[in-house]
């Protein structure tokens, strides 16, 4: 991509998810990341009204009657993107392709951190990390975020969720909200490094993905390639067993993302890339709150 192709779709993303960002989520993300602290301050005796899981239970056990612990509003956060940037980010059957997708996600969230003067930070990852940007603040730093979105070039075309999350729980030592973008396309299992991360830091999945990565169109012989592996096969899309088994694999995987994230306590939503992914963003915030 030359520069001034790149500068043109840098400013045509900056208008589109700094709108979004303005007039939609401001208020949502602030309610659901920033309406309760996560500075302790003190204890009290309980009030009526007060919720229950705010009891500091030593404390009412020494006194015999019950405390809560009242923490101060959080005044910034620090926010990463975990931005999956394999192979098959490139995929794009129905709707847009899932890297465009990914990129405005993104840039939404990170417009929307700065608009309540949070430090935003990316990770960009396929199997292996392909490039960390530290978190910092400033229009400047959203632009240069949103350039590497849009034309970064990884290394490597693979996927390892689990290598990611080890390698941002561990360079990362402050509590963070922390998103994982990425079309959950990964075989292998990253259950541990997703409970660890998630035990240390507030983490949300979003997993944008393409419908035919979900169901084979009936066209007939097929050649298909793996983005992320290079093999190719030929593919017999009229035969019904074929669709069905090829559907029945998928619904199987996302019943294993599925469990993973909620095993682990991780908030998700799934976005396919020919709707709107301000309905689910928006559900995903709510749900937080």
């Amino acid at each position: 991509m030359d520069a001034n192709e790149l500068l043109k779709k840098v400013r045509r993303i900056e208008i589109k998810t700094r709108g979004l960002s303005q007039n939609i989520f401001a208020g949502e993300y602030h309610s659901a990341f920033k309406g309760r602290g996560m500075t302790f301050s003190e204890v009290r005796e309980y009030q009526y009204g007060d919720d229950i899981r705010d009891i500091d239970w030593n404390v009412t056990a020494r006194h015999n009657r019950p405390y809560v612990k009242i923490y101060e509003e959080e005044r910034e956060l620090t926010v990463m993107l975990l931005v999956d940037v394999s192979g098959s980010r490139l995929f794009g059957a129905v709707g847009e392709a899932k890297r465009e997708m990914i990129a405005e996600i993104s840039a939404t969230l990170a417009f929307s951190a700065i608009q309540n003067n949070d430090k935003i930070g990316v990770i960009f990852f396929s199997d292996k990390i392909e490039k960390f940007i530290p978190p910092k603040k400033g229009k400047k730093h959203i632009l240069f975020i949103i350039r590497e979105l849009l034309d970064f070039t990884p290394e490597h075309k693979g996927t390892d969720i689990g290598m990611v999350l080890r390698y941002f729980t561990d360079a990362l030592k402050k509590r963070c909200t922390t998103f994982l973008i990425s079309d959950f396309i990964d075989e292998k299992d990253y259950y541990k490094a997703l409970s660890i991360a998630s035990n240390k830091h507030d983490v949300y999945g979003i997993q944008v993905y393409d419908k035919r990565d979900a169901q084979l169109p009936d066209v007939g012989l097929l050649r298909v390639a793996d983005l992320e592996t290079g093999a190719e096969q030929w593919v017999d899309t009229s035969s019904k067993k074929v669709r069905n088994e090829y559907n029945r694999w998928w619904y199987e995987r996302q019943q294993v993302m599925s469990d993973t994230l909620k095993r682990c306590r991780v908030g998700s939503c799934s976005v396919p890339t020919d709707e709107d992914f301000v309905t689910a963003l928006m559900g995903l915030f709510r749900k937080r709150v």
